[in-house]
């Protein structure tokens, strides 16, 4: 795992793979900068993501945040997104910079803790699509359990407003993103 990286305002990759290393979202990003949380990447309106057999534009600007060492999650949060998601938590393996500065990269484990700012409020998602992975990836048991527990409780810091998953935290960045960003 490298140490370097970028300059505010490079463009850099985040790559997602699922567990048995096929590829899977890819997120063309800006990097801003890192505070005591980790790292900050924002996506400014209209730049793109792509997975095999889709693709989409960032409708809202969104910063992700990668914290410091290896982690288990990488947390997203959109600015006046259209359809009121404003808080997206990836869960992952093994999420980190890559050897390349201007890479990071990390296994999508499915589960993703939401917080949307309508009737749906906060949720766990895609529990379903995490019962057949587990399956047919054969995640290891302490994975299972770890990662389980690790939803519930960012959920829970979620629901608290609790930094960096509060408002503030990510509204910095996201003014830093308007600062740095430009729309394609």
């Amino acid at each position: 795992m490298s140490e370097a990286r970028p300059q505010p305002g490079s463009e850099m990759i985040m790559q997602w793979r699922k567990w048995d290393g096929a590829p899977h979202w890819r997120h063309e990003c800006l990097y801003l900068g890192a505070d005591a949380w980790g790292d900050w990447v924002g996506q400014p309106v209209g730049w793109p993501s792509a997975r095999p057999g889709a693709s989409m534009v960032a409708e809202s600007p969104n910063v992700t945040l990668v914290p410091r060492a290896a982690s288990d999650y990488a947390l997203t949060v959109n600015r006046d997104h259209p359809r009121g998601l404003r808080i997206y938590i990836d869960l992952g393996w093994d999420v980190r910079w890559a050897d390349d500065p201007l890479s990071v990269t990390g296994i999508d484990m499915d589960l993703d803790v939401v917080r949307r700012t309508d009737e749906r409020g906060l949720y766990i998602d895609d529990r379903d699509e995490w019962e057949e992975h587990r399956v047919r990836y054969r995640y290891p048991p302490e994975v299972v359990a770890h990662l389980e527990g690790r939803a519930l409780a960012l959920e829970q810091q979620v629901g608290a407003g609790q930094a960096p998953f509060d408002d503030a935290t990510a509204d910095a960045w996201l003014d830093r993103l308007a600062v740095l960003g430009r729309e394609r």
